[in-house]
């Protein structure tokens, strides 16, 4: 009777489309890569028992899987880290073999980035709920919780509990493992602790995209508007290969030299380090009151620029245009790091007002790409994000914002920063700096 349920078991869930990944008896279609941590079968779960001293352990699928949604239920000890592995690989020559690729968070830490989208062993954080902050509640502790992944194409979503926490598009891999990690401890921690999954199935065809949410959206992919995107009403300001849209500033058109079009790229080229004496400085031919504003940037070694907003050309033609900036800097290179107060005109920082409250994992190197967000709220709150970490927010018009322009470099300016609507500028400050994927969606 027992072999005849789970026959009846399989057919049924062949019959929906879903597809089981673990018999719950044994490992049977599972591997182990990376560290020596224990897995075992115990009443019908997987269990991962950490090992001290030894690194990331995997208990990795023996196939390989593209377009996919994924199930499954894990109860975790609240003191360990933990991930899904989706679409990953592990090939000797990438690291000596070592397990890369997009990582599920599991993280019962007050942090609380459960469901956001890490990528082992090479970029780093892709999406973390810091952009996505009512989703931290959807992971609950002391509990089993149900995890979904949608991956179709170019897109990567994610669910904790029936709860949208991540999505993202990118193409770096396309096809690859699903791995169950127990996270490295060190040789001083007390070995023993558990995670346990059950329930893992998966669907392969026929696959059918839960509906679009309300969830921010990491987009990798260079000048390129999702369909989630544009159901939030997010346009390309700056289309790809054009100057439309765009002009010099106090100028009719756009500079006919200092700036290079080429490959999707938009660039300040290299001359005297000074403001706006090649090119100078170019802005939207709209103007925005109250929007949320997604840019790619990349520095070469020791530039300077800066995306500038509520420009409105008004001060006369004399160096660059006036307006909140968001800085781009190379902060070890550049001596305007060192300017300004306390580093209010560092990197991601509101220019010689605010300074952003950057970690490590917030900056890329230079010559990578960066992206920045500016989002001004129709209350005249403004937040700035660098790589998906919140650097800073503070009320345009507040007594706060008043007394630092007061002591700032702006302080001869009657009311700085306060025009109900301006131009958005990408600054030519004489520095060699690149744009892309530059969107806006208007509040």
């Amino acid at each position: 009777m027992l072999l005849l349920s789970g026959v009846i078991t399989s057919q049924a869930q062949t019959k929906s489309g879903w597809q089981s990944l673990f018999n719950g008896k044994d490992l049977v279609g599972w591997k182990q890569l990376g560290g020596k941590a224990h897995y075992e079968v115990k009443n019908g779960e997987i269990v991962g028992i950490t090992v001290s001293n030894e690194p990331n352990s995997f208990l990795a699928s023996q196939k390989t899987y593209g377009d996919f949604i994924l199930e499954l239920e894990l109860f975790v000890d609240p003191s360990m880290n933990s991930g899904i592995q989706i679409r990953s690989l592990s090939n000797q020559d990438y690291m000596k073999g070592r397990v890369h690729g997009y990582q599920v968070e599991i993280d019962p830490s007050s942090r609380a980035w459960s469901g956001g989208l890490y990528d082992e062993a090479r970029r780093g954080w892709l999406y973390n709920l810091e952009i996505n902050p009512q989703s931290k509640s959807a992971f609950k502790n002391k509990q089993w919780n149900k995890y979904r992944v949608e991956a179709i194409g170019n897109t990567i979503r994610t669910w904790v509990n029936d709860i949208p926490t991540a999505h993202l598009v990118d193409d770096l891999t396309k096809e690859g493992f699903i791995a169950l990690q127990v996270h490295s401890i060190g040789k001083n921690d007390k070995p023993g602790t558990q995670v346990r999954w059950k329930n893992i199935r998966i669907q392969t065809a026929d696959l059918k995209p839960s509906p679009y949410d309300d969830i921010p959206v990491v987009n990798l992919l260079p000048n390129h508007v999702s369909a989630q995107e544009k159901a939030h009403g997010f346009r390309l300001l700056w289309d790809g290969k054009t100057t439309n849209g765009w002009r010099g500033a106090y100028k009719k058109g756009f500079p006919d030299r200092g700036w290079k079009l080429e490959d999707g790229v938009l660039s300040v080229e290299k001359s005297t380090g000074g403001e706006s004496t090649n090119g100078g400085d170019i802005v939207t031919e709209q103007e925005y009151s109250a929007f949320e504003l997604k840019f790619d940037f990349k520095l070469s070694e020791g530039a300077n620029s800066g995306v500038k907003y509520f420009v409105t050309e008004t001060e006369g033609n004399k160096g660059s245009a006036i307006g909140l900036e968001y800085q781009i800097l190379d902060d070890e290179k550049h001596p305007d790091a060192k300017l300004g107060r306390d580093g209010n005109r560092t990197l991601a920082s509101l220019y010689d007002l605010i300074t952003a409250n950057k970690v490590p994992a917030s900056v890329k190197k230079i010559g990578e790409w960066n992206q920045g967000v500016i989002k001004v709220s129709p209350d005249n709150n403004i937040e700035y994000y660098l790589n998906g970490y919140k650097v800073l927010s503070f009320k345009r018009g507040s007594k706060e914002f008043s007394d630092l322009v007061t002591i700032s470099k702006y302080k001869s300016w009657p009311n700085f920063g306060m025009a109900s609507k301006g131009r958005i500028l990408l600054q030519d400050h004489g520095d060699a700096v690149s744009f892309r994927s530059i969107k806006i969606r208007e509040l």
